[in-house]
Parts: C-alpha cells; sequence; structure tokens
C-alpha cells in the first residue's frame, strides 16, 4: 500500500502543467462560466428565470445538457489519453520500469490519477453550476435565490451515475493509449468510437456502444424515448468498465516492451 500512495503521488505531480491537468479545470468551469456571464449580462431574464421554483432543476438541465452529449465525453477521452501517454511523451518508460515498484503498482497508480482526476472534474462542475447563479444574484440582489433550496440529493445521484457512464470510456481509452506510442491512435480511436456511439443512439442495440451511456442518461432524466428500453445502462456501463480495466491490466504485464 505504501509503495502504490508513493507512486500515485508521483504520478500526480506528473500531470500538473500538463494539458489534462488545464482540462480538468477549465471543462470543469467552462459552462458554468458560459451561464454565469448570462445571469449578469442579462438580468432580466435571470432574475424572471429565478422567480420559478423549478430554477436549480432548469439550470442543471441545461448545465447537463451541453455537458453531457458531447463536452464530457470528449473531455474524458482526451484527459486519459494524455496522461497515460506521458511516458511515451517523454520516453521515461524504460526509466520507470527500473524503479522499485511493481507493474501492477505502475498500472494502477496511473488509472487511479485519472479517476480523481474525473471526480475532481465533477466537483469543480458542480461548484460551478452554484456559483453560476449565486453570483449574477449578489451582483443583480435576486433576493429569491436565497428561497431557492439547492437539491443535494438530486446532484449527488446526477453526479454519480454521471461518473460511473463516463467509466468505460476511461478504461477503454487507458488500455488503447498504452498499447500504442503515438497520441493520435488512443485519440482519434476515441473520437471515432464516440460519434459512433452518437450516432447509434436510436438503433435499439445502441446501448452496446460503451461511449453511449452519458447522452443516454441524460435522455433519461428528460424523460425523452431515446436510448434502450428495458436495460440499464448503468450495469453495462459498470461491466464494461471492470471488463476493460481486467483486459487492459493483463495486457499491460505480458506486454514485453513498456515503452
Amino acid at each position: 500500500m505504501q509503495s502504490f500512495i508513493h507512486s500515485f503521488q508521483s504520478e500526480w505531480l506528473k500531470k500538473k502543467g500538463t494539458l489534462a491537468f488545464w482540462l480538468v479545470f477549465i471543462g470543469g468551469f467552462f459552462i458554468p462560466l458560459i451561464f454565469m456571464a448570462r445571469g449578469i449580462f442579462y438580468p432580466k431574464d435571470f432574475l424572471g428565470e429565478l422567480k420559478s421554483p423549478m430554477f436549480w432543476d432548469v439550470l442543471m438541465n441545461r448545465s447537463w445538457q451541453f455537458m453531457a452529449l458531447l463536452l464530457l465525453p470528449l473531455g474524458v477521452v482526451m484527459a486519459t489519453s494524455l496522461v497515460t501517454q506521458l511516458e511515451f511523451k517523454n520516453n521515461t518508460w524504460k526509466q520507470l520500469n527500473t524503479t522499485p515498484q511493481s507493474l501492477s503498482v505502475i498500472f494502477f497508480s496511473k488509472f487511479a490519477v485519472i479517476i480523481v482526476m474525473l471526480l475532481q472534474f465533477f466537483v469543480l462542475f458542480n461548484v460551478g453550476i452554484y456559483l453560476s447563479a449565486l453570483i449574477p444574484a449578489l451582483i443583480h440582489g435576486g433576493a429569491d435565490f436565497y428561497q431557492r433550496t439547492l437539491p443535494f440529493a438530486f446532484m449527488f445521484k446526477t453526479t454519480s451515475l454521471f461518473f460511473l457512464d463516463c467509466l468505460p470510456i476511461v478504461a477503454l481509452q487507458y488500455l488503447i493509449s498504452l498499447q500504442f506510442k503515438n497520441f493520435l491512435v488512443p485519440l482519434g480511436l476515441g473520437i471515432g468510437l464516440l460519434l459512433a456511439s452518437l450516432i447509434a443512439m436510436n438503433w435499439q442495440y445502441g446501448y452496446t456502444m460503451p461511449y453511449s451511456y452519458c447522452p443516454y442518461y441524460f435522455f433519461s432524466l428528460r424523460q425523452t424515448k431515446i436510448g434502450p428500453n428495458q436495460v440499464n445502462f448503468h450495469y453495462w456501463a459498470l461491466g464494461y468498465f471492470v471488463g476493460f480495466t481486467l483486459l487492459s491490466y493483463l495486457l499491460f504485464i505480458n506486454k514485453k516492451e513498456k515503452g
């Protein structure tokens, strides 16, 4: 366990200052900043919406709409590929393999960094949603804001399921990125699989596409009839995550040339 903690700390430091590091912060606040600017520069619309008891539901729905359909899956594809490819980029796989740590520790510490970054993104995104309403309310004196209770339970449930639905993307991108030295290969395959999943959403077996679960969940929240009937795609997401992770681990430890 101590070896894993030290390895995780080392991997966490590596990603600081990289594009993946900034993707988390920019991605987490990008959509909320747009709605914050709208609230600040169009106070009449914002204060009118604030009078509705469904204010938070509408705001979260709008925020997740832009995030879940494309930006979130695309961001996960990019961030996972970038973090995993750091050793190839810096040509440090041989140096890493000479350190006194097992291949399992190396594999799972890198993987854990990506998972924690994803959790970090969701925290920032939810904080951003709250600030996108709070700051315009403070600027324009929106007294109705303080009468609107933030639906913590719904926010937590929604975030947890979106997190679960992202995990197959993380696992498969991690698998692909460990097998190819060229960053464009995992990135291109990830984008291609994402587009294929979006195209196949109306297909009766579209739930078999591992990159489709975030859009499916968003449409289920809106009670839109898009997606599989009587199929719990969250279970599919969990199954794909476990399967891809195990396959990725087996391929990694049995790969003759790690870098």
